[in-house]
Order: structure tokens, then C-alpha cells, then sequence
């Protein structure tokens, strides 16, 4: 993978102003050749995404909330697979997309075997059987509004995020990764998370990296297997985010199948027009 010069193993004469923490190099095969990420001790504080980001990005690292979730499995657990980690530029996020859409499309949406979102909504026997068709292309990109801007957007949602651990954990911690792009962030650690959908996160990164270019994207929190993203440039319209469930649906099935069953009209009006928050889960 092609990736900056690390400075991780430089913190210390950073000049960073940097809570307790530790460097992780743990991943599912033992130690790697050098640390993956720093994070925090304890709990994010308010502000300290957006100081972070400030302070990080000349030094070629970004910051990212780790969330251990109720059972505290922070990073260290979280099996990180950089040796089979490839470059998300070496990628096109549409074939990638269009690549899943046939390997889970046809067996989720439609297909011979029913049970996805069409048949859990209600539909009949007929109706959870319709073929899902073809790939059916990037959705459009969405108006910019004026004055707008998504680090600013990104920097109020993380505050959110820290402040709203309501499961049980405590919380989660302000992680630095030497990454180019926000998009990257899951690739620059080797993330394990969608482990089950693809053993490679760089092809998901591509995508990432997409919606980053349409939609102002930033990777804002990582679990075990969740992501959550901030979203500067939302779809507008019904047709833009029913475009961009598609999309969705390719990249996390799980999401849109399990968390709760959704079909793609009603995911795009709940979960997309307009909405600043995206969530992923990979079962």
C-alpha cells in the first residue's frame, strides 16, 4: 500500500498537544513493523476533532473517534489486517460498487431465495423475488450550498458523537492515523470492520474517497465493525438519495437489511435526504 512517511513513532517531539495515550501496532498476525494509530487514554473531549485536525493534517496524520462499544474492545482487539490492505487509489469506486451490486443485489433484493428488504417490508412473494436489475450507476452529485463547510459540519457531528454514548461504554477516544485523505483513515490501519463483505477496506476506501468528492464526506468514528461519517453536501431531493441507496446498499448490505430491514425507497427518505449522519454496520 502506498502510504506517507509515518510519524507516529515522532509524537513526542511533535510539538502535538496530546492527552495520555498509547501507539497500536497490534494486528490479527501479530506485531506490525510500526504503529498503526495513536489514541487517547479516555474519552473524547468537546473540540478536540476539529483542534486535532487542525494540528494533525500538517504532519500528515488525521483524526478519527475510536468507539470500544459496551464490551471496551478498543483498538488493540480489533484484529487489523494491513498485510492484505492494498492503496485506495489503485481502485475505481464505480466498479467497485457495481461489482457488489451483483454479488449482493441479486440474492438480497430480489432472487431466488426472497428475504431482503423488499419481502420484509410486506411485499409478496412476487414482489421479493423481482430481479433488482442492472448496476444502476453513480448517483448525481448533489448541489453545494453556499457557505457551507464540511470540516465545520464534521467538527459539530464528532462533538455529538462524544457526548452521546448512551450504550454503556465510556465513550469514545480522539485517534490520530497517518492518512492522506479522511477517506484513507480505515486503509491506513488495515480496519478489519467490514472483514465478512470484503478482506480488502482499501476497495471500500475507493468509495469512501468518492463520496468524499460528491458528498464532503468525513470517516469520523470507528468501532470493531461500525463506521460513521459526517456528510458536508447531503442528497437534496428524493430522486438524488434514492440514487444514492444503490450505492449504499453495495457498499453495506447489513445496514440496510438488519438495522432495521429497510427497502431502498424508505432508506433514502429516513436515512439520506438531507441528512448530515451516515452510519455502517458489517455483520
Amino acid at each position: 500500500m502506498a502510504t506517507l512517511p509515518n510519524p507516529l513513532p515522532t509524537l513526542a517531539s511533535s510539538g502535538l498537544d496530546l492527552p495520555p495515550g498509547a501507539l497500536v501496532d497490534a494486528t490479527m498476525d501479530g506485531p506490525w513493523h510500526e504503529p498503526l494509530l495513536w489514541y487517547a487514554d479516555g474519552p473524547a473531549a468537546a473540540g478536540v476533532w476539529a483542534a486535532m485536525r487542525t494540528a494533525g493534517r500538517p504532519l500528515g496524520l488525521l483524526p478519527v473517534l475510536v468507539d470500544g462499544g459496551p464490551r471496551g474492545r478498543w483498538p488493540q482487539e480489533w484484529d487489523l489486517c494491513p498485510e492484505i490492505t492494498s492503496y485506495p487509489g489503485d481502485h475505481d469506486a464505480e466498479d467497485v460498487l457495481a461489482g457488489y451490486w451483483t454479488d449482493y443485489a441479486d440474492d438480497e433484493i430480489g432472487g431466488a431465495g426472497g428475504g431482503g428488504p423488499a419481502a420484509r417490508e410486506g411485499g409478496d412473494a412476487e414482489g421479493a423475488d423481482r430481479d433488482p436489475g442492472p448496476w444502476p450507476g453513480l448517483a448525481p452529485v448533489p448541489h453545494r450550498t453556499a457557505g457551507t463547510d464540511p470540516d465545520r459540519t464534521a467538527a459539530e457531528i464528532a462533538d455529538l458523537l462524544a457526548d452521546g454514548h448512551g450504550d454503556g461504554s465510556a465513550g469514545p477516544r480522539i485517534a490520530l492515523v497517518p492518512a492522506r485523505r479522511s477517506a484513507d483513515i480505515p486503509a491506513a490501519i488495515g480496519w478489519s470492520g467490514p472483514l465478512n463483505h470484503d478482506n480488502d477496506v482499501a476497495r471500500l476506501c475507493a468509495v469512501l474517497r468518492s463520496w468524499e468528492d460528491r458528498y464532503d464526506l468525513r470517516v469520523l468514528m470507528l468501532g470493531p465493525d461500525t463506521m460513521t461519517v459526517s456528510v458536508g453536501r447531503p442528497p437534496s431531493t428524493a430522486e438524488e438519495a434514492r440514487a444514492l441507496a444503490a450505492e449504499h446498499y453495495a457498499f453495506c448490505p447489513d445496514t440496510i437489511d438488519q438495522n432495521p430491514p429497510y427497502d431502498l425507497d424508505a432508506y433514502a427518505e429516513k436515512r439520506l435526504l438531507g441528512q448530515e449522519v451516515w452510519s455502517f454496520w458489517w455483520d
